[in-house]
């Protein structure tokens, strides 16, 4: 295994660990082989995903999976380039000024006729993704039994982490990344495998957001857990992907995203 294969190997363990995906497609029949439920409460999409979540957002929809659709999202560190890949596919649609959730539900309405039930637009951040989605469903009077989380890969698992802080344990959550990007070592460099993922980030936007994840998602004190800043519950993290993470650092450690202080929240639900 050459050097550029062992890195391939190691970005593609962390991205699987990150990327969580708990049922293996957005159906009816998935949920019920799965969790024997037809359908979930509340299906919850989160703006930091890249514009392939839209569509997979639509096939929920038409397959009935939820009783309520929600979209959060207001202004992050990424919501300057899902404005630009949004205005690029969906010719005519008003992005600029618009908040990850606006821009969502503007794609969804434009192209497939469809509207969710609900916006959150004002966090910033996934600690206040978590809490802002959570005071609406709260105010809304949303059952949450069942929730369906999608995220972009590289933030799913902290965002169920997010949730497991303040749901209790009667709350069931279920994950589903908005993608599996695998990398493979195509004329000698890295590339994805699937090149038709809509609005897939560049290989180097792809490891920084994976760069990032790891530290934040530790419980050790300068982790997001219960252990450091106490943004999220706890996660174990297998010793293979640290493994895998401690490869990508020799390599990319100079690609390790710092959380931007102006998406940072003042109560400290979390940080970008």
């Amino acid at each position: 295994m050459t050097n550029l294969e062992k890195t391939a190997e190691c970005i593609n363990i962390v991205g699987r660990f990150c990327g969580r995906r708990d049922i293996n497609a957005l159906s009816r029949q998935n949920l019920m082989e799965s969790y024997g439920i037809p359908r979930v409460d509340l299906f919850l999409l989160f703006g930091g995903s890249i514009p392939c979540a839209a569509e997979l957002f639509a096939d929920a929809v038409r397959e009935k999976i939820a009783a309520h659709y929600l979209i959060v999202g207001g202004e992050g560190h990424t919501t300057e380039s899902l404005r630009r890949k949004m205005a690029a596919l969906c010719p005519g649609l008003l992005t600029e000024g618009k908040s990850e959730a606006e821009v969502f539900a503007g794609y969804l309405s434009q192209k497939y006729g469809i509207s969710p039930d609900y916006l959150e637009t004002a966090s910033t951040n996934c600690g206040n993704n978590v809490t802002n989605a959570l005071e609406l469903i709260k105010k809304e009077g949303l059952p949450h039994d069942t929730i369906l989380l999608m995220q972009d890969a590289s933030m799913q698992l902290r965002m169920d982490a997010g949730f497991r802080k303040y749901l209790d344990a009667h709350s069931r959550i279920i994950n589903f990344a908005c993608y599996q990007a695998e990398v493979i070592v195509e004329n000698n460099a890295l590339a994805f495998r699937d090149n038709t993922i809509t609005g897939l980030w560049d290989m180097e936007r792809y490891i920084t957001l994976l760069m990032g994840e790891i530290p934040r998602l530790r419980d050790d004190s300068e982790g997001y857990g219960p252990q450091g800043k106490n943004f999220i519950a706890h996660v174990d993290i297998p010793e293979h992907v640290e493994k895998a993470y401690a490869y990508m650092k020799e390599n990319y450690g100079d690609l390790i995203r710092i959380a931007n202080p102006a998406y940072a929240t003042i109560k400290g639900e979390g940080s970008a």
